[in-house]
This record gives C-alpha cells, structure tokens and sequence, in this order.
C-alpha cells in the first residue's frame, strides 16, 4: 500500500480509471441491448451480475499477465500474418458481436418472428449472462492490456478496475432505460456494436483502427441524434397543445 503515499499514484489512478470508464462504454451499450429483451423485473439484476462479471474478469486477466503475455506468441502464420491467441479471441469476439448485432437489427425492424411471444421470447436470464461473459473476455483484453501499459503497480490497476465498474453500475440502468425508451437510439447503438465489433476484427489481423477515431465518430452520431430527439419533442409539445384545445 506504498503507493497511497504517491502523488504519481493518484493521478496514474484518476487517468486510468478514466479511460476504463471510457474504454467500458461498449461494455454498457451492448449489456443494455441484451438485458432489453428480459422481463422488467429481472433487467437491474442482470445489469449489475453482468458488470460484476466484467469487473471479476478484468481483475482476473490482470492477476493472470504471465499468460496474457504469452497470448502474443504467434501460433498461426499464413499470407503474411502471424495470429496469436490474442488474435484469435478478438476476431472471434468481433464476429459474435456482428452476429449478434445482426440479430437485434433484424428483431427490432422486422419484429418478432411467427410463433414467438413478445420480444423476450426465446431469452432467457441465463442466457443473457452467458452473452455478457463471453463478450467480457474480450473487452476485458483490450481494457487490461491498456492499464498494463500505463501502471506497473498491479493494485493500482485493480482499484481502478472497481472505482470504473462501480461507476458504470451507477449509471447502466439510466443509460439502458434511454436506449429502450428511444428505438432510434436502440439502432444507433446496435450499429455501435456493428462498429466495435469491425474494429476488434482488424485488431485480430493486425490492421489497427486508433480508437480515438471510433469514439468520436460514436460521440458526434450521438450528438446529432440527441438534437434530433431535441427537434421531435419541440414539434410535439404544439400538436399536443392542440389536441388538449380540440378535445376542451
């Protein structure tokens, strides 16, 4: 516990725990979509297993970095590619996530298919927490191999794990309310994960997208799509108006 004593510390801290935040914001978007299709009731708790998951495996990942280190050794070479076990998990991770969000893009245009029973037919709370382990495995790679990069002190990286997750807790239900109250944002963010999940492929084959570029493009497509929803209840509060006078 030296390091509380070191101003270095602190602010190695702060920096890190904020981009876990921020490098968790994916996490959150695709937790929110999942948890949408289970009853009302059981959304909270599965919010707050699945980021608890997240963080289990994230401090599970930093205590393992012998063998996150030996995910590197190159176990495939063709055409000019070396592929490690790093590799290989992120380009299977990519292609779950545009599969899955695929799915979601097609259940929320096309609806649920003949037979089913509302959306969260077919889902069930197991299954859900499943998705979001197997999911968490590779956002925690990216996450971990970012804290590792800029902290040697191991306890260090883990209370920063804890203090973004329990932020991320406190804010996942609000941010999974508006996206299922909001079907545009619904899509925007699928197509979030459409993104994520092209830019995890290209990181397994080496071809690396700074995500500097990824963030901003999702914070402006967010920007535009708030003034969007600014606009529409603008025009609405008129038409309401008008309706309480007709019906006066």
């Amino acid at each position: 516990m030296e390091w509380l004593a070191s101003p270095e510390a602190w602010v190695a801290l702060a920096t890190l725990t904020l981009l876990e935040i921020v490098l968790g914001i994916d996490n959150i978007i695709f937790i929110a979509i999942l948890v949408g299709r289970l009853p009302e009731a059981q959304r909270q708790r599965a919010r707050l297993i699945g980021l608890g998951l997240a963080m289990a495996t994230r401090i599970m990942l930093l205590l393992l970095l012998a063998w996150i280190m030996r995910l590197k050794t190159t176990l495939v070479s063709f055409a000019g590619l070396d592929l490690s076990g790093r590799d290989f998990i992120l380009i299977g991770g990519g292609l779950f996530l545009l599969a899955k969000s695929t799915l979601e893009i097609h259940h929320s245009l096309e609806g649920p298919e003949d037979g089913e029973q509302g959306g969260a037919a077919g889902v069930t709370f197991l299954s859900v927490l499943v998705q979001i382990a197997m999911l968490d495995v590779v956002f925690s790679l990216d996450s971990v191999i970012t804290a590792v990069g800029m902290v040697d002190q191991v306890e260090i990286m883990i209370a920063a794990i804890m203090i973004a997750v329990g932020v991320m807790m406190f804010a996942a239900q609000s941010i999974s309310e508006f996206v299922d109250s909001h079907p545009t944002i619904k899509m925007l963010a699928l197509s979030f994960l459409v993104l994520i999940g092209v830019a995890l492929i290209g990181e397994g084959f080496d071809f690396h997208i700074p995500k500097g570029y990824i963030y901003f493009a999702m914070a402006f497509s967010v920007s535009v799509e708030l003034l969007n929803l600014k606009i529409r209840r603008r025009s609405a509060r008129p038409l309401e108006l008008r309706k309480r006078l007709d019906d006066d």
